[in-house]
């Protein structure tokens, strides 16, 4: 389910989680997935367990690309992921289910992109300190050839299209 990090039930200006003109929405999020906290994403602590996070993160990733229409599916199909960065700021536990992950392009160059998520839970000031900030570098390879492959035009247009600033390859 997709809603906006204010947490409106009928968002003025998205569709499907996502600003109308496909930009970023008022808080800078082209996508904000709201992900539910299974028991077997918790540690023996009572907080979601570090690695599961990562897993989160992945449900949301993927929702957000899916949604993105057949027109980017071999952008979408030809990713993977080459580095995680994740900076856990504050617990987050079962009852702070379903978490707001909200999700941009960071930056990208003439081989890959970066998606910056920022994670809160239900209840959480939408404004306020993420509970976990992270990111995940996509390379784009030729499925066939197993090498890495540059970035149509078309594609870094529409990577900036959810960009919080501007960026331009390297």
């Amino acid at each position: 389910m997709h809603k906006p990090p204010n947490g409106q039930n009928s968002p003025k200006g998205t569709l499907d989680g996502r600003p109308e003109d496909g930009g970023l929405d008022d808080a800078g999020y082209a996508f904000v997935a709201e992900v539910g906290v299974r028991w077997s994403d918790m540690d023996a602590f009572g907080h979601i367990n570090h690695a599961r996070m990562v897993t989160l993160m992945e449900e949301a990733r993927i929702e957000w690309l899916l949604s993105a229409g057949e027109e980017y599916a071999p952008l979408i199909t030809s990713a993977m992921i080459v580095h995680v960065d994740i900076r856990y700021q504050a617990q987050l536990r079962h009852d702070d289910s379903p978490l707001r992950i909200g999700m941009w392009i960071k930056h990208f160059r003439s081989v890959d992109f970066t998606i910056g998520y920022e994670i809160r839970g239900a209840h959480a000031d939408p404004t306020g300190r993420p509970a976990c900030v992270a990111s995940t570098q996509m390379a784009v390879v030729d499925v066939e050839k197993h090498t890495l492959r540059r970035l149509s035009v078309s594609e870094k247009d529409y990577l900036k299209t959810w960009s919080r600033r501007l960026v331009t390859s390297r």
